[in-house]
């Protein structure tokens, strides 16, 4: 098969187009976007002749990355947030109280039973990342997925348990009788 119009300039210039996505800190992570770029490249309707389709390309990769370290800032900043769920930033006492620890494992339950509506391929990368503490890109080789798939199937498991913190800070409000603490 034989590749034409801008998958055929997508084609001619992919060295260059890796040399400048690891420039711009793809770092091991350029090809990944180079599979993008190409998925992006197959699914666009023409509309029309492209003026300066290598330039062009080169606008789309750059694009890409930019989406890239949004969503890393973005993950980085959930897993942030989750990390500071729960945990006594005093540090006086480690040890829960026996209510505390009652309450925890009833929100456990909720989460997994929660969690149990995904499917078993976004259970098990939210499993392998949050529980095992196995990468991203990891979990995608392992897979055989996509990083921004992995990262899909991930957004899907904190979307549920958003809810259910959402579900459980209204709870709180009400039975504080409305206040706000």
């Amino acid at each position: 098969m034989v590749a034409s119009g801008l998958s055929a300039v997508l084609l001619a210039n992919r060295g260059p187009l890796l040399r400048f996505l690891r420039a711009r800190g793809a770092g091991d992570d350029a090809e990944d976007v180079m599979q993008d770029l190409w998925l992006k490249v197959e699914r666009l309707e023409a509309e029309g002749p492209i003026a300066d389709p290598r330039a062009y390309l080169f606008r789309m990769a750059d694009n890409l990355m930019h989406d890239r370290v949004r969503a890393a800032m973005r993950r980085t900043s959930r897993e942030h947030a989750w990390g500071e769920t729960g945990y006594d930033i005093s540090g006086l006492d480690d040890a829960p109280s026996a209510e505390r620890a009652l309450a925890a494992r009833q929100r456990l339950r909720r989460v997994e039973l929660a969690l149990a509506t995904l499917g078993e391929r976004s259970q098990a990368i939210f499993r392998r990342f949050r529980i095992d503490g196995v990468s991203q890109s990891r979990i995608a080789q392992e897979e055989g997925i996509s990083l921004s798939a992995v990262e899909k199937h991930l957004q899907r498991a904190y979307r549920i348990v958003a809810t259910l913190v959402d579900e459980d800070d209204e709870a709180i409000t009400s039975l504080a009788g409305g206040r706000h603490e």
